[in-house]
């Protein structure tokens, strides 16, 4: 029997994050092949070795793109190497591209150019923001797409709305719940409370990276100032707030001569970047989370744990309306006040979005599976 080949593009960890089941579900699809190529867009030796090895995974290919690009020469070098590897080595019957990254509308115009199906997985995702690079690589991608995975009800009818046909999407649920649920007793077993000598439900969880927040100097004195304000107003609440301090935003507030003001804060437990793992168990134990990433959102709305987001708009508005997720501008005295109201009330409802379940793979692989008779 000849199988059918599947291709799948991510270029970052949260990527990868949303496709680590798909392999281990095909095999349930004797006739899929499905491979995976990272394109190496967001790509640090040892993050990455330590996120592939802790999850005993690794991609089939990897791009290995030259460092440091800027997104037009990143996106060229991606084309090209995709470009390559399916003229060479595995061509594909159908190419899935994941998320909203410069690899996903990469690899959404190889297939359009070499005339591979193509399927996008996280469709319909929409901010509303033209301001977010990532808003035109989901709307061009969707445009490309011939089939369309979603992940929630809002880019269900978001799609419709853009007059996509109904045929051609399917919501299949979040693919990254997916693998929380599969790797929930390993997240269990980390020693990263035990190595930062922190307690359960003792502490704030701290993600920022996000260039308006940490690329200049103001952004970078607002996040100080906001995290005395936190250490002072919040001493009886919150005994420590964790900031696994991404790479570029550490090089950003030593640049800008920050770093021992920051280094100051007698409540902040500044740490390197954590594994997938770590990460997912000093969530899972916060009292809340303060972040301006996309997954994160999506992460603590399963785990029904409190997030604000300082970002002005966002591409998952179920986590805001059925979730556990408020969206906040970056004004300190508002943002203190809601963490006040969080702390001291049970009102704000939260629920599990509609299939997010953990077996969201399962149903895009039977999906694949139909397409590819």
């Amino acid at each position: 029997m000849s199988k059918k080949k599947v291709l799948i593009v991510v270029g970052t960890r949260p990527n990868f994050i949303k496709v680590t089941q798909f392999k281990k579900v095909a095999q349930n699809y004797p006739k899929l092949d499905i491979r995976i190529v990272h394109t190496s867009q967001h790509f640090s030796d040892e993050m990455s070795r330590l996120f592939f090895e802790e999850l005993d995974l690794q991609p089939d290919y990897f791009l290995n793109l030259p460092e440091k690009l800027s997104p037009v020469p990143q996106m060229a070098e991606i084309m090209k190497g995709l470009h390559d590897l399916i003229t060479i080595t595995f061509k594909p019957d159908l190419m899935m591209v994941v998320g909203d990254v410069n690899s996903t509308l990469a690899g959404a115009l190889v297939a359009n150019k070499m005339n591979i199906p193509l399927a996008h997985l996280e469709s319909g995702l929409r901010s509303f923001d033209n301001t977010m690079p990532e808003e035109h690589n989901r709307i061009l991608t969707d445009k490309l797409a011939h089939y369309l995975f979603v992940t929630e009800e809002d880019a269900l009818n978001n799609l419709k709305y853009e007059g996509i046909k109904e045929d051609k999407i399917f919501f299949v649920g979040n693919t990254m719940i997916d693998t929380l649920v599969a790797y929930r007793d390993k997240i269990h077993q980390s020693n990263i409370l035990k190595e930062l000598n922190i307690a359960p439900k003792t502490y704030a969880l701290i993600t920022l990276h996000r260039p308006n927040n940490v690329d200049t100097k103001e952004g970078l004195e607002k996040i100080i100032s906001f995290l005395k304000l936190l250490d002072i107003r919040f001493s009886n609440s919150i005994k420590y707030f964790v900031f696994p301090i991404h790479p570029r935003t550490e090089n950003n507030f030593k640049h800008f001569q920050l770093w021992e003001s920051l280094m100051n804060i007698p409540s902040l437990i500044l740490t390197k970047p954590q594994s997938y793992l770590n990460f997912q168990k000093l969530l899972m134990e916060s009292i809340l989370v303060i972040t301006d990433s996309g997954g994160v959102q999506e992460e603590t709305t399963y785990l029904n744990i409190p997030c604000i987001t300082l970002r002005p708009s966002t591409e998952r508005p179920i986590t805001l309306w059925k979730g556990s997720n408020i969206l906040l501008e970056f004004d300190e005295n508002n943002i203190a006040n809601h963490i006040h109201y969080l702390l001291n009330t049970t009102d704000k409802p939260s629920s599990i979005p509609p299939l997010w379940d953990g077996k969201a793979t399962e149903r895009v692989v039977a999906v694949l599976n139909d397409l590819l008779k």
